[in-house]
């Protein structure tokens, strides 16, 4: 005789309805202390109210249970107590109940007092703010629910399946990283074994040059790594690229074996030009196959490659040009996002003109010939200089030696904007970047060889780098390149690429979800998505709302988000949730990835334990990280090293909660002083967008002359929705509701749209501008995927 519950697992919204029925017993039955009895867990019936069971077991004082075989197989203990609900976590894995640990002895030394609530909730870390939580599969999260939990089929087959395993791995990345990276980096092809030690590093400006170093002396190959060590173990007939056109329809794809030929090819071509180990090499591409073909031809032969986002200006791939002086700028003659088209090589035309007169003059432009945004013909062209890819490439032998380098050769350059302008050239080596992108991608997404990947990041961002191109092909992985606009033709392209492939791992930026969610629900659900398993966000925090709707909608709540916090400079993930591993809050990026020691600092640089809010920090090197800025390594020194002493500053705020779980408030200088008050610009813009009418909101600070800074918001309301006063109000009320009086914004902005890169990313420097009516100092707007928007927000600035 068994008891059930059925009341679809919200125990805690009301008393739960207890009635008797047959059921066969579980082994090891799982316990739970109700009404006054304790009971084991048995099998679950399969009728709808998906019921949950007990048998009677002798009375006993307790109030706390082992949850269902849901909870159960993903190592989870929850307690009831005056309908709230606690949690902590056990390893069903790897040791019974009656073997666990003490509290005592899941103490651990002080770099690891982060993670520690892992291991000793809820003693160790307090309640929950609420009560309820959800399992991954079986129901939506709703705004009243906090926690996702894994389910146990998910948590089962998961590379990280417990908390306990986490924790066994974690604590050995940080005592011994040594080993442990040594361990992984094996695994990998090295021509040569790295000397010791395994590492190197000096963090701390005050004790002289900072120096990062990993697996020294060690001789290997990115590209080797990538293509020829996967074709040799077995996976040459492996898909290895599916392309995805602007228009639908217009596709292609290559294996293992064809992508190496066609990196072959391109390699020997710049090996014949001139291109040598350490020369750089420009590309400025758009999203064919052909920018991670040319990104590998340049890591076989040891060039130094430098992607530069195919929307930047002419001034702006100027810049670089004259920073990096390559050998060869690669390129394509035009591109169509969407309706338009853009005229690429006209703009490297001009980039190429201005890099000359300031004294620096590209012998080579090779230049790929997209036929399905313009014809040869049509194309400018300077002779001797010029040089179409179809001709000339083609041509070459489909097999070339690789040129094997030192771990910390360079790799990559990838410019970032800087505060004073001049964009910063950061540098990663090529041994600890391999090892830290591929172990990333396999571990945050759960990574098996059936997976088929989607990135919707462009190469020229860090993000196509580390998981469009490196990560996932280190991996052995099928990826999709996707040439177009999200919203091209409708709203539903997405979701029509995921079903075409078959996509089960789609990683894309939150501003792209919220425009999504901007449409509508109707282009989602027109689509099956039933090959989906693993979703992913990067870029910024997203915030809970369009978490939940990524969840509930996308992922038919049953697709854990790894919503991921890092860098251009971290190289590969930092803090990020471990789909199986343990629950997810909606808008937390959870806990660090191995090796990874953050920590949270005051203004003046102290540590801050426990449940606080200040300035991100990472203490002790990661083999991703970059090693310089290129040609400025005092700007490397003083931008990142000089704040705080002894610590890597991220330039981000980051709030730690009681249970642990981290989460990002945005960069520094997004965080706005109002009156005393420090108040992070995500905070408040995911406070506006829970309004039901806002479908998107950006922040900024502008000055006020009595609380020194004031908040100014522009708002995307939901379409359909018309602008009034009553609208405005409402949502000022809404911030004060959730965040306080002192967080109200003081204007509230009508945005048709916002200014965004093509990538998805919010141009707040623009924004900033607007603001503060500069508008003469607005700068480079060629960047923005519509730059139409930027009048249309001047023109509504006093609406």
């Amino acid at each position: 005789m068994a008891l059930c519950c059925s009341n679809d697992y919200n125990i805690l919204r009301r008393s739960p309805t207890l009635y008797t029925q047959d059921s066969a017993q579980e082994t090891a039955p799982t316990q739970i202390f109700l009404n006054s009895k304790l009971f084991n867990w048995v099998k679950p019936c399969t009728n709808k109210k998906k019921s949950l069971h007990f048998s009677p077991l002798t009375h006993r004082k307790s109030s706390r249970f082992q949850c269902s075989s849901y909870y159960r197989s993903s190592g989870y203990t929850i307690t009831l107590r005056k309908r709230l609900l606690f949690f902590a976590m056990d390893d069903p894995f790897e040791r019974s109940i009656s073997s666990r640990p003490s509290k005592k002895a899941l103490t651990t030394s002080n770099h690891l007092q982060h993670v520690e609530s892992l291991a000793t909730l809820p003693s160790g870390a307090g309640r929950i703010s609420k009560l309820n939580a959800v399992i991954l599969g079986e129901s939506l999260a709703s705004e009243e629910d906090d926690l996702v939990f894994p389910s146990g089929d998910f948590s089962r087959q998961a590379h990280v399946p417990s908390p306990q395993k986490y924790l066994d791995m974690y604590k050995m990345s940080i005592e011994d990283p040594a080993g442990f990276w040594s361990d992984i980096a094996s695994q990998f092809y090295w021509k040569q074994r790295w000397g010791q030690p395994v590492y190197s590093e000096n963090l701390d400006i005050r004790k002289g040059r900072i120096k990062i170093e990993w697996f020294k002396g060690g001789m290997t190959n990115i590209c080797y790594n990538c293509l020829d060590r996967n074709i040799e173990s077995g996976n040459g007939e492996k898909t290895a690229l599916f392309w995805e056109g602007n228009e639908p329809g217009d596709d292609g794809n290559l294996t293992y074996n064809q992508l190496l030929q066609r990196v072959c090819q391109l390699a020997n071509y710049l090996k014949d030009i001139g291109v040598k180990k350490g020369d750089a090499v420009v590309i400025y591409l758009p999203m064919l196959m052909e920018l991670p073909i040319a990104m590998l031809a340049c890591a076989r032969i040891g060039a130094v490659h430098s992607v530069v986002f195919a929307g930047f200006s002419a001034e702006s791939l100027a810049q670089r040009i004259m920073d990096c002086k390559p050998k060869v700028v690669i390129t394509c003659n035009a591109v169509r996002r969407g309706s338009k088209i853009i005229y690429l090589k006209d703009i490297v035309d001009a980039a190429l003109a201005d890099s000359a007169q300031n004294g620096f003059a590209v012998d080579v432009c090779l230049t790929y010939e997209n036929c399905s945004a313009l014809e040869k013909v049509k194309t400018k062209w300077q002779e001797g200089r010029d040089t179409w890819w179809q001709d000339v490439v083609t041509k070459y032998p489909t097999t070339c030696d690789v040129e094997w380098v030192d771990a910390e050769d360079p790799l990559f350059l990838l410019y970032t904007s800087g505060s004073t302008g001049k964009p910063k050239g950061v540098l990663h080596t090529t041994g600890g970047y391999m090892v830290y992108t591929a172990t990333t991608f396999k571990y945050a997404f759960d990574y098996k060889p059936s997976d088929i990947y989607w990135c919707t990041a462009d190469c020229g961002w860090i993000t196509g780098h580390s998981y469009v191109t490196y990560g996932p092909l280190l991996n052995a992985a099928t990826v999709v390149v996707f040439e177009g606009a999200p919203n091209y033709p409708d709203s539903g392209r997405c979701w029509d690429i995921v079903d075409k492939y078959k996509v089960s791992i789609f990683y894309t930026a939150p501003t792209l979800v919220r425009s999504l969610m901007r449409e509508g629900d109707e282009y989602v659900t027109r689509y099956s998505r039933k090959s989906l398993r693993i979703l992913g966000s990067v870029g910024e925090p997203i915030n809970p709302s369009a978490w939940r709707w990524f969840y509930n909608l996308v992922g038919d709540s049953r697709c854990p988000i790894s919503d991921t916090w890092w860098q251009t400079e971290t190289g590969g993930f930092m803090i990020t949730p471990l789909p199986g591993a343990w629950p997810q809050k909606p808008g937390s990026a959870t806990f660090p990835f191995f090796g990874v020691q953050p920590v949270i600092v005051d203004e003046k640089g102290v540590e801050i334990e426990g449940e606080c809010s200040g300035y991100l920090c990472v203490k002790s090197s990661w083999p991703g990280a970059f090693r310089t800025l290129y040609g400025d390594h005092e700007r490397y020194e003083t931008t990142y090293f000089s704040a705080f002493p002894g610590y890597y500053f991220s330039g981000d705020g980051c709030s730690r909660d009681k249970d642990g779980y981290h989460w990002l408030t945005g960069r520094v200088d997004d965080v706005i002083n109002v009156s005393g008050h420090r108040i992070g610009t995500a905070e408040v813009e995911s406070a506006l967008v829970s309004h039901p009418q806002c479908a998107e909101a950006a922040v900024v600070g502008v000055e006020h002359e009595v609380k020194g800074q004031g908040i100014y918001a522009f708002v995307t309301l939901v379409e359909g929705v018309p602008y009034s006063e009553d609208l405005r109000k409402s949502l000022v009320l809404t911030v004060r509701n959730q965040i306080g009086a002192f967080a109200a914004p003081d204007k509230i902005h009508w945005a048709p749209g916002l200014p965004k890169t093509r990538s998805g990313k919010i141009m707040r420097r623009i924004l900033r501008k607007i603001a503060s009516r500069q508008l003469d100092e607005l700068g480079d707007t060629s960047t923005l995927a519509d730059p139409s928007v930027v009048d249309q927000l001047i023109a509504l600035a006093d609406s």
